[in-house]
């Protein structure tokens, strides 16, 4: 039932812990599963202690159980093993702690985990976890090399000695965690982290040796999964041998079938590039004597040329156009003067054959009255009158001393 509490009327510890034990007994009993973290005996006891871990986050529980529910399990039951438990959860009132007691223990065989691989893998799938667009490209050579790697393993030394017999220089940034067992996904998400952070870290690898199912179940972690989909630095996933694929497989942006492949994936060789290189010059050099022979032997064509042997050639076709357009230009301005000497001379004719001096010549005369007007009508002149009359040789003065008859 509901306590009903103020600061006037507070409730009892006891009822309060009565109040708490009441609802845990309403739980009943459930289905657990989860990872055994530690596994207690202690000497004259039928009960053994037991603390069971979330597999995907930082939770466990306590678990009491009868020795022979524990002794009687096939396979054995062990540290870092899951399994499913059908328990009751007790509160005890005098420590005011929180605690279940196991009626049956079983094992996770194989297919259940693989089922259960599988249907993680197909939600991560369904996010877009395991897209090739999201990947990231490694490096070509880099600065330094951040390994997570187990304590004092082979997967360590292979990575460091191949990937140092590649390329003598390569630098490495080691963090060694816990690769099996319940601390392995929160050491592996915490060393990614802080090599993730780190500004000269250019590539991470995460690797470790072979094992079973159960051994290599922390790299299908979706709590690490997603870490290291969230990662900014390219990961690379050496779990293992070829046959061996965790989910981390997937996610990493790079895939090595073996710790060794690892290293050749991530640092080059350098004797394969000293030949590339050695290639490269060869290439170049040849290709640079091909360029400066093809130039010469252009240079050679150009000075055979007969202008360049001659440079007055160049001259000398202009020289003989000016020529003929000077001479072009004098006959035709000789032709033009004398087209226009020939009309000029035209002209003069056809004025002087209109002038009245030539008139004159031929043996008129122009008749003016004293007012210089000329006489065109006789009928207008009057007896007496002053006339001047202009020949062709000068011109006198006249007067009129009668009518002509008629």
């Amino acid at each position: 039932m509901a306590l009903s509490t103020s600061p006037q009327t507070p409730a009892a510890v006891r009822s309060i812990a009565r109040a708490v034990e009441d609802w845990v007994a309403r739980l009943g009993s459930i289905w657990v599963e989860g990872q055994i973290a530690q596994l207690s005996r202690r000497p004259g006891m039928s009960t053994v202690f037991l603390t069971l871990r979330d597999t995907e986050a930082d939770v466990s529980i306590s678990v009491t159980a009868p020795t022979r529910l524990v002794d009687s399990s096939t396979p054995p039951l062990a540290e870092g093993q899951r399994v499913i438990v059908h328990a009751k959860a007790e509160y005890f009132v005098q420590r005011g702690s929180l605690s279940f007691r196991a009626t049956e223990i079983r094992p996770v065989g194989i297919g259940e985990l693989l089922a259960q691989l599988e249907a993680r893998k197909n939600l991560l799938a369904a996010e877009g976890l395991f897209d090739e667009s999201r990947k990231k490209a490694l490096p070509f050579l880099p600065r330094i090399i951040g390994l997570i790697c187990g304590r004092n393993s082979d997967a360590e030394r292979d990575v460091v000695e191949n990937a140092r017999r590649r390329w003598p220089g390569a630098v490495f940034e080691i963090r060694e965690v816990a690769v099996q067992g319940v601390r392995a996904v929160s050491e592996v998400t915490a060393a990614l982290t802080d090599l993730d952070a780190t500004t000269d870290v250019d590539v991470i690898i995460i690797t470790r040796g072979g094992g079973s199912v159960e051994d290599l179940l922390p790299f299908s972690d979706e709590g690490l999964l997603r870490a290291v989909s969230r990662a900014k630095t390219p990961v690379v996933s050496a779990i293992g041998h070829e046959k061996d694929s965790p989910l981390l497989d997937l996610v990493a942006d790079v895939r090595a079938s073996t710790p060794t492949d690892a290293a050749r994936k991530v640092v080059p060789d350098m004797a394969e590039q000293r030949r590339f290189v050695a290639d490269l010059r060869t290439r170049a050099d040849r290709a640079m004597r091909q360029r400066i022979e093809q130039n010469i032997s252009w240079l050679d064509a150009l000075r055979a040329r007969p202008v360049l042997a001659d440079p007055n050639v160049l001259l000398d076709v202009p020289q003989q156009k000016v020529e003929q357009l000077r001479d072009r230009t004098r006959r035709c301005l000789s032709h033009a003067l004398d087209r226009a000497q020939d009309e000029v001379v035209y002209s003069r004719a056809q004025v002087r054959s209109l002038s009245p001096a030539a008139t004159l010549d031929r043996g008129y005369a122009v008749v003016r009255m004293a007012d210089g007007s000329v006489v065109r009508d006789a009928q207008t002149v009057d007896v007496g009158a002053a006339l001047r009359i202009n020949v062709s040789s000068g011109e006198f003065v006249a007067t009129r001393t009668a009518t002509p008859p008629e």
